[in-house]
């Protein structure tokens, strides 16, 4: 009997693992699928999934916890920072000039970490970090529940969450094998650590895998394996989006002008209201060559607040916001407890589907709008000289810099730019589909169809493939 332990983190994951078919696909290749939530136990009440359901209490980090998981997680920024803009960028945004027992200690991590960063070292305040983990409550909950179960494999659905540490240190403690979903186009090559080691790896794409072994240098290449990503396989399944008729109902279009639809960032993007306040004034001073319907998608991750004097002043905008509900408050990261329904899914493939532009500042939704052969256009006017908020400076993000030297965007630098670009595309001038094709490629190395089968068989693979742990081979 073969048990397999799905570790649902946030509701990006309950998207990409609840609301495809992953656990139905998964409980073909194994005896049994337990889901261990992070996401209270009633976001599952109305899916008839073939799996039990645990709902696992919510983890507070100790100081000490804390002290180490952050002294590994700067290490390896110092580790990794040269030559890399995002890592020094995120390296420079964790300084702390608090005079609080915190910031106190930051400073003195950062002081430590900038002789003692090696791999070695950051093997050891992981170490630690564990060690902290061992007699808290909540870990001796995990272990018993792990145990009950008899899981034969521990897949968590994202590798970065502080709350998962109690879980890894239990099936490293109980002898059980451990699977890591790399969550996000950005996470290897401009954010921190890992959360632990886990003893395989499952990537989005050879580029991907790369990325891993360069930043993770004692993973072996046979721990990582190329599936795809779940991230988008709602667009390539039946039983989601809206037909045309019932989109333009549900959005209250009722003519034939094309569709551009701006997504927008959450808060750290400062300067989304800045576009889309020139674009909704192009629209009201009849600068765009022809009549379009605007939509604006807001970040699931915040209450668009922000944007409510733009939706006062241009009351022809029409607004999606996101069906994304907070299923819990009293949590350390409240924006992970946001969870989608099936009808934003519904509504995100068809706006995807039938809008004609696609506007975002450097967003993955730019990937989402390819895959359905979208032109988009990045507005990207801030710099170190002009006093808007530099977001130039995330072409220097790796995964950035391959956007870039694809050539697959329009990416515009001012308003001239804007308004030249809109235009061009509106008149039809869309040059970029063949180099749309290729970074979809680059970035996603396996169909969109299979998806869920083909990430459950790689795991069911795992479980029965001949593997020795070993601290040199499988910890990073």
């Amino acid at each position: 009997m073969k048990t397999l332990g799905v570790v649902i983190t946030d509701g990006v994951g309950f998207r990409n693992f609840v609301l495809t078919d992953f656990i139905p696909e998964a409980s073909k290749v194994f005896d049994e699928v337990v889901l261990f939530s992070c996401l209270p136990h009633q976001v599952y009440d109305q899916y008839a999934l073939p799996c039990s359901i645990v709902e696992l209490e919510v983890f507070q980090e100790s100081t000490a916890t804390w002290f180490f998981r952050k002294a590994k997680e700067i290490a390896h920024l110092q580790l990794n920072r040269k030559g890399n803009f995002g890592i020094q960028d995120n390296f420079n945004t964790n300084r702390n000039a608090a005079m609080t027992l915190r910031g106190l200690a930051t400073r003195f991590i950062f002081g430590l970490t900038r002789v003692c960063h090696s791999e070695r070292w950051i093997s050891m305040y992981q170490k630690l970090q564990q060690r902290s983990l061992r007699n808290h409550r909540v870990t001796k909950d995990y272990e018993r529940l792990l145990e009950s179960h008899a899981v034969d494999l521990l897949f968590f659905t994202h590798q970065r969450p502080s709350f998962i540490a109690p879980m890894i240190y239990a099936a490293e403690k109980g002898g059980i094998r451990t699977a890591a979903f790399i969550f996000s186009w950005d996470n290897l090559a401009s954010k921190g650590r890992m959360a632990g080691n886990f003893d395989f790896y499952l990537v989005w794409s050879d580029l991907m895998k790369r990325d891993l072994l360069a930043f993770y240098r004692r993973i072996t290449e046979s721990q990582a394996t190329v599936v795809g990503t779940p991230q988008f396989e709602p667009y390539i399944m039946e039983r989601y989006g809206h037909t045309e008729a019932a989109f333009r109902r549900r959005f209250h279009i009722d003519n034939a002008n094309p569709i551009i639809l701006f997504t927008c960032n959450d808060s750290s993007s400062k300067n989304d209201p800045i576009y889309l306040d020139l674009l909704a004034h192009f629209i009201s001073k009849g600068q765009l060559s022809r009549q379009v319907n605007l939509i604006v998608r807001t970040s699931p991750a915040e209450d668009p607040v922000r944007f409510k004097d733009i939706a006062e002043k241009y009351p022809f905008i029409i607004w999606n916001h996101p069906d994304w509900e907070i299923k819990r408050a009293a949590h350390q990261e409240a924006w992970s407890q946001r969870v989608p329904s099936q009808n934003d899914v519904n509504d995100l493939k068809s706006l995807l589907r039938f809008s004609d532009i696609n506007i975002n500042v450097l967003s993955t939704i730019t990937i989402d709008a390819f895959l359905f052969d979208k032109p988009v256009i990045n507005p990207v006017f801030g710099n170190p000289e002009n006093g808007l908020f530099d977001d130039q400076k995330f072409f220097s993000y790796w995964h950035l810099e391959a956007l870039v030297k694809s050539q697959s965007t329009e990416i515009v630098k001012n308003e001239t730019e804007y308004l030249d670009s809109l235009n061009a595309l509106l008149q039809g001038n869309d040059a970029r589909r063949t180099q749309r094709a290729a970074f979809v490629g680059l970035q996603i190395g396996k169909p969109l169809e299979g998806t869920s089968k083909r990430i459950a068989e790689n795991l069911a693979g795992l479980s029965n493939a001949s593997f020795r742990k070993s601290k040199n081979a499988t910890h990073a």
